[in-house]
């Protein structure tokens, strides 16, 4: 059988006028060959299917597909990595073909990027997550997952909290900086209430008090974005999305400290170790070459206060973001003083200090200071426990057993009987 571009050369020479003896003295071809092809004519190459091959791929498209159809915004990064687990020896470029397949095109706007000189520059922001932990399966919570990123290098620091007021604000920063190894020039921050209080009256931005404390102690210049213009500060918005598909999404954690643990861990062995989208240059490599350009960090710790009035329990405890401090049973007034810094409660009665706590993290929590307990809280105090420990009855030379109240309360009602039939007679 001849290929086609033997049949083309015979149509070739007969339309140039060769007869067919000449064309198979031409061709070496039998001159009945050469007259059958002559009378079939040209025809357009047909082509059977191709035999599928073989691909690495192959065996992991399931995993795939199924990831894709559970979490759409999962990365073909975050994918790549997780089959290469599990065996996967292929390309990335394999993989991310795959997957843009298996999930609808997304269409974008163009977007002008605004890059920074290397210390001058770093953005915050937080964002919501819903959790749901592995110890407390039946409840879902809320977290906010703090962040700031140095916008020459884009190198992240991130933290989960369980709320964005301002003692979480300051201490998020605090930790940001230790972990930066110094402080940049300006932050940028979007109008949320613990930073930007509003406009002046003369067209400038009001920031927050203690705010203003901070980047005095730690010398930076809070900028803020223009109102309704939070891609202004894109470099700290566009991890978020980063973190949901990369991090958050198809992870399980025990409670909140694991979820924090496996961040960080996640924060140096990929977010931080990766090579970036935009700046194409590895992320821990130009936070090595931005590291020096920071400011140094102060060597006087940060002690701005947050003063607050608040109410002393009947159990002689204090409530401040949602958890509780004891004072001391010596404490007369119902009405004290506390005043907030970045790593301790202080309780002040008449101007005297009478209690100071470490900053408790979370919500719901009771702490009760050594030697605040010495007498026992009166009876309609809120905490049953606390009364519970003071149901012993100490005689001198003589110690009494252990009983409930409830004990108490019976031999009181049959005194009150004995009482009432005597006075009878």
């Amino acid at each position: 059988m001849l290929d086609q571009w033997e049949v083309f050369m015979i149509h070739q020479l007969h339309r140039d006028g060769l007869s067919i003896r000449a064309i198979a003295k031409r061709t070496g071809l039998d001159r009945k060959t050469v007259r059958k092809y002559l009378e079939q004519g040209l025809e357009a190459p047909v082509y059977g299917p191709r035999s599928p091959q073989p691909g690495l791929l192959d065996g992991y498209r399931d995993y795939l597909e199924q990831r894709v159809k559970k979490y759409p915004d999962l990365t073909a990064v975050r994918l790549c990595r997780e089959i290469g687990e599990l065996g996967y020896r292929g390309g990335y470029d394999t993989v991310k073909r795959a997957v843009a397949r298996m999930r609808p095109a997304r269409t974008s706007g163009f977007e002008h990027r605004f890059e920074t000189p290397p210390g001058q520059q770093a953005q915050v922001d937080f964002a919501h997550f819903q959790a749901r932990f592995s110890r407390e399966p039946d409840q879902l919570r809320t977290v906010w997952l703090f962040s700031m990123v140095l916008g020459h290098s884009r190198y992240l620091f991130g933290r989960f909290v369980l709320r964005q007021d301002l003692p979480t604000l300051v201490r998020c920063h605090i930790a940001a900086f230790e972990a930066f190894g110094g402080v940049p020039e300006q932050i940028l921050y979007d109008r949320m209430k613990t930073a930007v209080i509003g406009d002046g009256a003369d067209g400038h931005i009001v920031y927050n008090r203690h705010l203003l404390d901070l980047a005095r102690h730690f010398d930076f210049i809070p900028r803020a974005c223009a109102a309704y213009r939070a891609k202004t500060k894109g470099k700290v918005e566009r991890p978020f999305s980063y973190v949901r598909q990369d991090f958050y999404l198809g992870r399980d954690f025990l409670d909140f400290d694991d979820l924090n643990a496996q961040y960080v861990d996640w924060l140096g062995a990929v977010a931080n170790a990766r090579v970036h989208g935009t700046t194409r240059r590895q992320v821990s490599e130009a936070f090595a070459q931005e590291q020096p350009f920071l400011q140094s960090l102060p060597t006087v710790p940060f002690s701005s206060v947050l003063r607050l009035e608040r109410r002393v329990s009947r159990d002689g405890m204090v409530c401040v973001d949602g958890n509780e401090y004891s004072v001391p049973d010596l404490c007369r007034r119902r009405l004290v003083d506390v005043q907030v810094t970045a790593q301790e409660i202080r309780i002040l009665e008449d101007g005297s200090l009478i209690a100071v706590h470490p900053v408790l993290t979370g919500r719901g929590q009771r702490r009760i200071a050594a030697g605040h307990r010495h007498n026992p809280p009166p009876g309609n105090a809120r905490n049953r426990r606390e009364v519970d420990r003071w149901t012993t009855v100490e005689r001198a030379g003589h110690q009494v057993e252990r009983r409930h109240l409830d004990v108490y309360d019976q031999i009181a009602g049959a005194l009150a009987r004995d009482q009432r039939s005597a006075s009878c007679r």
